[in-house]
């Protein structure tokens, strides 16, 4: 008797997107339940914001304007 587990079936769908040349990848992003983190996306937030109003917010504006830009122009 044939047995069908649950790592069988992960074994077989990992199996069918590598064959579709695709690979996993894993990725850590920021939790946003701990404590503290509503807080320093409001410090962060303001930060960026007071930057705006500097050369050095200038510059970097124009310069994730240009590469967004070329991003674009990438995709065709």
């Amino acid at each position: 008797m044939s047995t069908n587990t649950s790592a069988d079936r992960v074994k077989r769908r990992r199996d069918k997107m590598r064959a579709a040349g695709l690979c996993p990848v894993q990725i850590w992003v920021p939790d946003t339940r701990a404590p503290g983190f509503a807080t320093e996306c409001r410090c962060q937030s303001a930060l960026i914001a007071e930057s705006h109003g500097t050369d050095a917010g200038h510059a970097e504006t124009d310069f994730w304007e240009r590469a967004s830009a070329d991003a674009l122009d990438d995709l065709g």
